[in-house]
């Protein structure tokens, strides 16, 4: 039988740059993630990450394994619920940014949806100032998007970089730089243009878009370039090379005060994926 709690352990090393940061996501030794991980190798006879002082990924066994490993994880977790009480029902009202609908989220959506059939959801896809405003003013109870600067409310989440992309094939811009953007309000927008005014670079607006999806059309009819998260990459778009550098950004999750159990459960499972691989962790015990 498969220890739940070494399978655990190895989904969230499969999650995670190294031995020590999944003991410090797991409050475990590095010690102890290595002999959990030591522990199930030996148990199915297989070598399941590629390790060494640099790097750590999963062998083609590795690759398969985690496909099992959540599996029995997600029906180890249905099947505590089912005899842990009354299921989790109710209306939760969540807010997303397009970028992190467009990319992991719906993932991670798909496995709370899976474990909590009965919560009815409202999703709002929105700029992640207009969520804040809308957290704010109560219609929301949570939301995901980018940390909008100043603020110190919510829990990261992760930080993805973004990547200058235009038109694939077409050669690099010359200055000014043809710029599609997202329109006002938006973090993204403002992270740009903070970065290029620091390079001394010059730009002019070809275009802005209410939508990642509208900025990533613009850029491949080659109107011009455009600055995305890097797992927003394309179909018909390349990444610029030999351009001003460009920061990563910050995703929260911000819960509102008094929001009800469905909100506080998706906020966990939000917290205890690896978002930036769209992976969603076993439902919290």
């Amino acid at each position: 039988m498969l220890n739940p709690i070494w399978l655990h352990t190895f989904v969230t090393v499969a999650q995670s740059p190294s031995f020590t940061e999944a003991g410090r996501r797991l409050n475990l030794t590095q010690s102890t993630v290595s002999d959990h991980i030591a522990r199930l190798e030996a148990m199915l006879g297989r070598r399941l990450f590629i390790r060494d002082t640099h790097s750590l990924a999963l062998t083609q066994d590795g690759e398969g394994m985690l496909i099992h490993a959540r599996l029995i994880l997600e029906a180890e977790a249905r099947a505590r619920l089912h005899f842990a009480g009354p299921p989790l029902r109710g209306r939760l009202r969540l807010g997303s940014s397009d970028d992190l609908a467009l990319g992991p989220l719906p993932e991670v959506l798909a496995g709370f949806s899976r474990l909590y059939p009965e919560v009815e959801l409202d999703l709002t896809i929105g700029f992640t100032d207009d969520l804040y405003a809308r957290l704010e003013a109560g219609t929301l109870d949570l939301m995901t998007g980018k940390r909008r600067a100043g603020d110190r409310r919510g829990h990261t989440l992760h930080r993805e970089p973004l990547v200058w992309l235009g038109r694939d094939g077409a050669p690099p811009p010359e200055e000014p730089l043809p710029l599609v953007l997202l329109a006002e309000p938006s973090i993204t927008r403002g992270i740009v243009l903070d970065s290029l005014a620091r390079s001394g670079t010059r730009w002019r607006v070809a275009c802005n878009s209410s939508s990642y999806a509208g900025c990533a059309a613009a850029a491949r009819a080659g109107l011009g370039i455009t600055a995305l998260p890097r797992h927003l990459r394309l179909d018909g778009l390349a990444q610029m090379r030999d351009m001003p550098s460009l920061p990563s950004v910050e995703y929260i999750a911000v819960i509102s005060p008094g929001a009800g159990q469905p909100a506080q459960t998706l906020l966990r499972i939000l917290r205890d994926s690896d978002l930036s691989r769209g992976a969603a962790a076993p439902a919290p015990r």
